[in-house]
C-alpha cells in the first residue's frame, strides 16, 4: 500500500492523536493573502478536518481534497455546522482541475505527499491570477533527557529502521520546501513564519500519536507492538508524562501572472 493511504485505515486515531495548529497561523495566511469571507479555497489532503475546521470559521468557500473515505466521514461530522465546505474523495494528482477559480490553496502537513513533479504546475492552474499558496506543517524537537536517551535505545533494540528524520523535517527551514517555491519559476517571494508551541504527553496518548504515523503502520504488527509496548514503559519510567516540543512553519507565495 501506498504509505501515505494508511492513515485511513486509522482514520478514528489519527483525528484523536494528532494535534491542530496554532490559531496565529490562520490569521497570518488570511492576512497576507488578503482573504475575506466568501473568497474560494481549495485544501490538498485535509485529512480529518482539523485545519479545515480553522478556514471554515473564517468564513472561506472551501473545496477539501482527502483520498480516504474514513478520513472524510470523520471531517464532515466536525464540519457539520459549516455550509461552506465540500469535500472530494480524491489526491490532488487525480482531481480534475479547476482553472483559475481559487483565491487560496493551503496544504496542512500534506504538500510532501504530493508527486513533486504536479505540486506547483498544477496549484498555478487552479489559483486565481494574484492567488496565493499556502504550505505548512509541524515538526517535533527533540524529546526531553533523559527519556530520549532511553527511547533511542529501545528503537536500536526493536526498530532501528524508523529511526532517522522524518517527512515532516522538510518543513524546517533548513527542509527542501523553503527552496522549493522559488525554484518552481511560478511563484513570488515567500513569506515563512514559524510557531513555537508544546504539547503534553501521557505513555498512552504518545503511543496513540506513534500509532496514527505511517512509518509505525507500515512496520510489521508484531515488531510495532513490541516497540510501541517498550515506548511506554520507557514514558513510565522517566515520570509517567512528558512535554514534546514542536515547530509549526509557514510557506506563502503569491502566483505570478
Amino acid at each position: 500500500m501506498d504509505q501515505r493511504f494508511v492513515f485511513n485505515q486509522v482514520a478514528d486515531l489519527y483525528d484523536r492523536a494528532r494535534a491542530g495548529y496554532p490559531e496565529a497561523l490562520f490569521e497570518d495566511v488570511m492576512t497576507a493573502a488578503a482573504l475575506s469571507p466568501g473568497d474560494a479555497m481549495l485544501e490538498i489532503g485535509c485529512g480529518t478536518g482539523k485545519a479545515t475546521e480553522d478556514f471554515a470559521r473564517r468564513g472561506l468557500d472551501i473545496v477539501a481534497l482527502e483520498p480516504g473515505g474514513e478520513m472524510i466521514g470523520l471531517a464532515q461530522r466536525r464540519l457539520a455546522a459549516f455550509s461552506n465546505v465540500r469535500f472530494l474523495e480524491t489526491t490532488f494528482e487525480a482531481w480534475p482541475v479547476e482553472r483559475g477559480r481559487f483565491k487560496l490553496i493551503a496544504a496542512a502537513q500534506s504538500w510532501h505527499w504530493v508527486a513533486p513533479k504536479m505540486r506547483f504546475a498544477k496549484a498555478f492552474e487552479a489559483l486565481a491570477p494574484g492567488g496565493a499558496l499556502a504550505v505548512f506543517g509541524s515538526t517535533q524537537t527533540d524529546i526531553p533527557s533523559p527519556l530520549r536517551e532511553a527511547l533511542e535505545r529501545t528503537y536500536a533494540l526493536h526498530a532501528p529502521t524508523v529511526v532517522g528524520p522524518p517527512p515532516e523535517a522538510g518543513y524546517l527551514p533548513s527542509g527542501p520546501f523553503a527552496g522549493s517555491f522559488e525554484q518552481s519559476g511560478l511563484f513570488g517571494r515567500v513569506l515563512h513564519k514559524g510557531y513555537i508551541w508544546s504539547r503534553r504527553y501521557s505513555a498512552q496518548s504518545y503511543v496513540e500519536y506513534l500509532r496514527s504515523v505511517s512509518r509505525y503502520q507500515m512496520l510489521e504488527a508484531a515488531r510495532r507492538e513490541t516497540l510501541l509496548a517498550n515506548v511506554a514503559a520507557e514514558i513510565e519510567t522517566h515520570g509517567g508524562s512528558f512535554d514534546l516540543g514542536y515547530e509549526t512553519h509557514l510557506y506563502l507565495a503569491s502566483r505570478k501572472g
